[in-house]
């Protein structure tokens, strides 16, 4: 199989990769990556494979996209801005990458029906939930610029289906945590500003609830969902684990030995989501994927992954905090 793998030097790419890489011994793959922000070339320094080449390039850039797609069985897009404060601030790239990138890659495949196209979403694009669990055909509900444009996305990826024939798959998982990610997340941003000793900025009160899931439970999903091709499905992927960001927050200091009272709330951010919650059956029952990383050991080989890949991350510029409100314990 041959692989055109878009933001292969990102968290969710890089990763990906390296599981297929380490799993499927007849597998080619071609990673296109423009190197924004979220890219670093640390990710994938010590691959040696010769099934594996780096092209830099953009999405956008339909020329370069339609070469690099003449011999490859299978596009899996995971080229996306996803900082949802940036998108906030400014949602013009997230247009570009997330909306503009999308419909090249789908004009390109008009021509080229043969060639299976994986989109990378994300539970976002269902908006708030504050009880139960989206399924996958639920309504879209998008509540800033950047899941706006990921829903903006898949759309387009439907619409093309539908009209054109073109043979699709719909992932949406949910939030990812582990090795490469890049710290203005909220798991390396708590682990890395705990060994700085740093304040850990938490928006509102902390009380938003998420979903998580260790980035290769999320890599071994895809790679299921690659053997077992169903044209034109929809997957919610999800290790059912939920919890506050405040409680997540806290049990990261618990492991790493360090006080509460580095967290430090800042104010929410416009439009925040209060919850976010999938119902992941489907591919449970069509696929057989269930998540292998029980919480609790996975959180801690990855606060062991930032402690002794310090090279990774020390470097990198950190965004400062603005009007922290210091948290007392109650």
């Amino acid at each position: 199989m041959k692989y055109l793998v878009t933001g292969g030097y990102g968290f969710i790419g890089s990763n990906f990769i390296l599981r297929c890489l380490e799993k499927e011994k007849d597998v080619k793959i071609t990673n296109i990556d423009a190197m924004l922000m979220g890219s670093n070339l640390m990710n994938l320094q010590n691959i040696f494979s010769s099934n594996y080449k780096f092209v830099k390039g953009n999405i956008c850039n339909k020329k370069l996209m339609e070469k690099l797609v003449e011999n490859v069985d299978c596009i899996i897009n995971f080229a996306a801005e996803s900082h949802v404060d940036r998108s906030i601030s400014n949602a013009r790239p997230f247009i570009d990458s997330n909306v503009i990138g999308i419909y090249t890659i789908l004009e390109i495949l008009k021509k080229k029906r043969k060639i299976r196209f994986l989109q990378i979403s994300t539970d976002e694009v269902y908006g708030e939930l504050l009880k139960g669990n989206n399924l996958e055909h639920d309504e879209l509900n998008p509540s800033n610029p950047y899941s706006a444009t990921k829903a903006s996305a898949e759309m387009l990826v439907r619409s093309y289906t539908r009209t054109y024939g073109l043979d699709t798959i719909i992932t949406r998982c949910t939030n990812n945590y582990g090795p490469r990610q890049f710290p203005e997340k909220l798991i390396p941003k708590t682990i890395i500003s705990a060994l700085r000793n740093k304040p850990i900025p938490l928006h509102g009160t902390g009380t938003a609830r998420r979903q998580w899931i260790h980035v290769l439970d999320h890599c071994d999903a895809i790679l299921k969902i690659l053997s077992r091709w169903k044209k034109s499905s929809i997957y919610n992927i999800s290790a059912n684990y939920e919890t506050t960001n405040i409680s997540l927050v806290k049990k990261i200091l618990k492991i790493m030995g360090k006080s509460e009272d580095l967290i430090a709330f800042v104010p929410d951010r416009p439009g925040q989501d209060r919850r976010y919650g999938i119902n992941s059956n489907l591919i449970t029952k069509e696929i057989g994927f269930k998540p292998r990383m029980r919480p609790r050991e996975a959180l801690e080989s990855t606060i062991k992954w930032y402690v002794f890949n310090k090279e990774w991350w020390q470097n990198m510029p950190f965004k400062k905090i603005s009007n922290p409100i210091p948290w007392r314990k109650n």
